[in-house]
């Protein structure tokens, strides 16, 4: 592995460590999404917890996050795996900041944003299909994890030489989510527009 590999791998786990959910939540004089609402910092958080605006802000450079580390890998020439594992440690910095005590998000906006540079495409397929989930159940965990699982068989059709990356990916974003998936089980599961409901919940251990 080369110098710029590892400069590459150590710049998107540091990038993906800023959490934009706590430094919006303090731009705003939010309660801190940690330990407020669902207990995960990130923008369905925000937006129960403070509204549209902030949430936006906190999607925006979540993708980003996942976006631009995996963008200049590629003007690098590095090779579908290499920009797999940039998408990874982008993510992995999302889920355990180095600056916030190594407790974060579920980084779905991250894992979006490392998977935007393969094509307009495949992120309207991720965006239709988490809509569709969201409108249909008012779940956020469960579109998530639904647009993540079926990532790796769009991107085969689209453009296949990326099909083993976004599969990784796709599988630290599903396992990220057993919470989710024990919560959803249970019926116990916050919809996304239950800001009331969200907002009174202590968070989940």
């Amino acid at each position: 592995m080369t110098a710029l590999t590892i400069l590459m791998l150590a710049s998107a786990y540091l990038a993906g460590s800023v959490s934009s959910a706590i430094l919006v939540s303090k731009l705003f004089y939010l309660p801190n999404p940690r330990v407020h609402g669902s207990g995960n910092p990130g923008a369905t958080n925000i937006l129960r917890l403070g509204g549209r605006f902030p949430a936006a802000l906190v999607l925006t450079f979540d993708i980003l996050k996942g976006t631009i580390p995996v963008w200049l890998s590629y003007y690098l020439g590095f090779s579908p795996l290499l920009l797999g594992l940039v998408a990874i440690m982008a993510c992995l910095g999302h889920i355990f900041p180095l600056y916030f005590g190594f407790k974060g998000g579920k980084a779905v906006a991250t894992a979006f944003g490392a998977m935007l540079p393969i094509g307009l495409e495949l992120a309207g397929a991720l965006i239709a299909c988490w809509l569709l989930f969201v409108f249909a159940t008012g779940y956020s965990s469960l579109a998530a994890i639904a647009a993540v699982s079926l990532s790796p068989i769009l991107t085969y059709f689209i453009k296949p030489e990326y099909t083993l990356p976004v599969s990784m990916l796709a599988a630290l974003i599903v396992l990220r989510h057993k919470d989710n998936i024990v919560r959803l089980i249970q019926g116990q599961e916050t919809k996304i527009w239950d800001k009331g409901r969200a907002a009174r919940r202590s968070p989940k251990p």
